[in-house]
């Protein structure tokens, strides 16, 4: 539970600097500043590149982050992403806070990488089949709105949060496949109100934090090898 702004580089102080400007910038210009996707999105930019250097405060934002997406995502009638991100997302964030304290590299200032096992590819796989199917009939039942995109959506989710929870450095990979999925569905949501257009924004933005977090963790595991 080391001070998490110590871990972060010049450069990327750089980078969370430009992206939070740039969301900034993106409500602006669309007229109508929502101070809660604001909020979500500096919330979720910061947790990602804590996510990023392996330190465990990025869990404890993704907390915080799972539930502003959620009531965001409750306003549009995106039902599927608000019950992923409050009965997957929150749990698994609070899950790894645990198990990355639990957890620590030998030199104590980020979560020790952990290889994923034959055992853990297939029980990620059934229990992710299961999750999709019982989320999909849940989705149906309250009418959601491109139910097939939040279907993948669930499942790019649930294996986010479950290889977050493994301290995979596929973790990453998980959500950038995830924000590929989240950036259709804000398009088509801006198509019908252009309010939403900085969520588009927001998650090409993390799509670009989880793929930089993914050479990160990928470079640490190297190096540790």
């Amino acid at each position: 539970m080391n001070n998490p702004l110590k871990s972060i580089s010049k450069k990327e102080w750089i980078i969370w600097i430009c992206s939070v400007l740039t969301i900034a910038i993106s409500n602006l210009v669309i007229g109508d500043v929502d101070f809660l996707m604001l909020l979500a999105a500096w919330v979720g930019v910061t947790s990602l590149i804590l996510a990023a250097k392996g330190n465990v405060w990025a869990q404890i934002l993704m907390v915080l982050f799972s539930v502003l997406y959620a009531i965001i995502s409750w306003k549009f009638r995106y039902w599927g992403e608000m019950i992923t991100y409050l009965g997957m997302t929150l749990p698994m964030a609070i899950w790894s806070t645990v198990t990355w304290i639990k957890n620590p590299s030998e030199s104590g200032k980020e979560v020790a990488i952990q290889a994923l096992t034959k055992k853990h590819v297939i029980v990620l796989l059934i229990s992710g089949s299961i999750v999709t199917v019982i989320f999909f009939y849940m989705l149906q039942l309250l009418n959601t709105p491109n139910i097939a995109f939040s279907t993948i959506s669930i499942l790019t989710s649930f294996f986010a949060a479950v290889l977050t929870m493994l301290r995979s450095s596929y973790y990453a990979l998980g959500y950038a496949a995830n924000d590929l999925v989240l950036i259709f569905l804000w398009i088509m949501a801006s198509s019908e109100n252009p309010v939403y257009v900085p969520v588009v924004i927001n998650f090409i933005i993390f799509f670009f934090y989880d793929m930089y977090g993914f050479l990160c963790w990928k470079n640490r595991e190297l190096n540790f090898n």
